[in-house]
């Protein structure tokens, strides 16, 4: 990234137990203001919905490398951590994880065309290198029992670019009853041409039965959203008569909140439940509807510019070292 330029970059993880509304979001990540050095940062957030309001723990600092084979590292051994393709361990306050992962779908590549990826616009790229992913190993926090990550399933995410999107929801979705295979990765947003808002548009897959099914797209009519920090109900629709209704709910005090500082000096508040409660019906190319629903394994975010959306914010600025 050039001296003079703003920017961010974004690595991260969720993971989800098969067996109770537990899981971890873990992000790595890059801000740099024009002019300025980069900072680097790791946040750790663990919700457990049995016992309400996640943990929540970030540490930034100017230490930032990329190891050979890896993504990002921040910080140092004691605290700090790394990412690649295969793995990401830290430290971040009391909490500490090492874990391993398998990709178990391709990666995602959100934007329609190559040369999006290239160019000034979208100012936001989004790519999932994992969509769908397997992770073993342990998250520990202190004073309480580890987490055993046994076969947890979830998915890793890439985004970067020169600012956020001026609204954003991302949903992900596995563990479904009906289709323990399938899996979900869309990404909504309002974007910012020329001093005016677009309609949302939405981007990004539905995996049912190993056939893989595009969402959303550049120009794609009909997308319908009703959303605030409790949920979400969506209509996303897709090439080929496709089109996927969703409906997000939040367990009660189970969000999570952070504030994100944009390259600019402006601010986003991201509320964020990785053990939401998500029920799918799609439509497929055929006209075959399935249903498709999960208690706890859905993730739901919502980037935003208002304040007054219920959810506490965590007391770590972004932007500025710890």
């Amino acid at each position: 990234m050039p001296a003079r330029a703003g920017g961010y970059e974004s690595f991260y993880l969720r993971a989800v137990s098969p067996s109770a509304p537990v899981g971890v979001w873990i992000r790595y990540t890059v801000h740099k203001r024009p002019g300025e050095p980069a900072l680097g940062s790791v946040w750790c957030t663990v919700f457990d919905a049995r016992r309400g309001r996640p943990f929540m723990h970030k540490l930034t600092t100017p230490r930032l490398a990329v190891a050979p084979g890896g993504w990002i590292e921040v910080g140092s051994a004691g605290q700090g951590g790394s990412f690649g393709p295969g793995h990401a361990d830290g430290v971040c306050g009391p909490a500490r994880w090492e874990l391993g992962l398998r990709q178990r779908a391709p990666e995602l590549r959100h934007l329609p065309r190559e040369w999006l990826y290239r160019t000034r616009l979208p100012r936001t790229k989004l790519t999932s290198p994992a969509p769908d992913a397997v992770f073993d190993g342990t998250a520990e926090l202190e004073g309480q029992p580890p987490l055993e990550l046994d076969g947890w399933r979830g998915m890793v995410g890439h985004n970067w670019g020169s600012e956020h999107a001026e609204r954003w929801i991302w949903l992900h979705g596995v563990g479904f009853r009906e289709n323990p295979d399938a899996w979900l990765d869309v990404a909504l947003g309002w974007v910012r041409i020329a001093g005016r808002l677009t309609p949302w548009v939405a981007s990004g897959a539905v995996s049912l039965d190993g056939r893989l099914l595009r969402l959303g797209g550049l120009g794609a009519r009909g997308v319908a959203v009703h959303e605030d920090a409790g949920g979400c109900t969506l209509t996303i629709p897709g090439p080929h008569r496709v089109r996927l209704g969703a409906h997000v709910r939040v367990p009660e005090g189970a969000a999570a909140g952070w504030r994100y500082a944009d390259p600019d000096g402006g601010e986003h508040d991201v509320v964020n439940c990785s053990v939401s409660e998500l029920a799918l019906r799609l439509q497929g190319p055929e006209g075959v509807a399935s249903e498709l629903s999960t208690p706890h394994g859905g993730a739901y975010e919502l980037g935003m510019r208002e304040h007054d959306h219920g959810v506490a914010i965590a007391p770590f600025p972004d932007g500025v070292a710890s």
